[in-house]
């Protein structure tokens, strides 16, 4: 049988056995385990709440720039258009009165210089086709076409011209072989005029024939229009 004192060793060293050790693990510390406070909270959600504020502004901006980069609305665009046609409405209109301007000063010319070598070639014409016969109508004619100068010194020598024509019983009648505009503007032009004319007079009763080549200065009369001789010379 077991005796008092066996059990009451075995029952001591069994008790020894089931002691239960510390555990080496930390405890958790009385800040681990405080609950989070109001003034806590709001730091920790500050700077999350910025950072949206924050992203929010960043998109109503790039929200803004899309709406300004849109493309103009149909009132915008036409009033573009209405300016842009305007414009180039405006450029035809001065190109075209530049044109028109060119192109009428080149007409203008282009008659100056036909009036100009009509003149000048009935002119000539006149001028060596005299008749002892119709001597006043002739000098009067060419005189009529005159101007300046020359037509002072013609009207001067008429007398002399007309005794001449007379005494020598001169026929001459002329006609214009070519002619041509040396140079000319609207006011003034100088020609040259090549002639043929048979003369008959008292020593040549069957006439012959002389050629000649006369260079006319002309000039427009402001007050008639009409293109007169200012100087003629024989020049070959």
């Amino acid at each position: 049988m077991v005796t008092t004192d066996a059990r009451r060793t075995k029952a001591s060293r069994v008790r020894r056995r089931t002691v239960v050790r510390p555990s080496t693990a930390p405890e958790p510390t009385e800040e681990a385990a405080e609950p989070v406070t109001d003034s806590v909270a709001e730091d920790v959600a500050g700077p999350a709440e910025d950072a949206a504020v924050s992203e929010a502004a960043d998109d109503a901006a790039v929200d803004e720039a899309v709406v300004d980069e849109e493309p103009a609305g149909p009132g915008r665009r036409g009033r573009l258009l209405a300016w842009a046609l305007l414009l180039v409405l405006a450029a035809v209109l001065v190109a075209g009165g530049l044109l028109g301007r060119h192109w009428y000063d080149q007409r203008q010319l282009a008659d100056a210089r036909s009036q100009a070598l009509a003149a000048a070639r009935q002119t000539c014409v006149n001028f060596v086709s005299i008749s002892a016969s119709t001597v006043d109508s002739d000098l009067k004619r060419i005189a009529d076409g005159a101007t300046g100068q020359f037509k002072d010194e013609f009207t001067q020598d008429t007398a002399q011209v007309k005794a001449a024509v007379v005494q020598n019983k001169v026929d001459s009648h002329g006609s214009v072989l070519r002619a041509g505009v040396v140079s000319a503007d609207r006011r003034s032009a100088v020609v040259l005029v090549a002639v043929d004319a048979t003369v008959k007079n008292s020593s040549a009763p069957d006439g012959r024939l002389s050629h000649y080549r006369i260079q006319v200065n002309m000039a427009r009369d402001t007050a008639s229009g009409r293109w007169l001789v200012a100087q003629l010379q024989f020049v070959g």
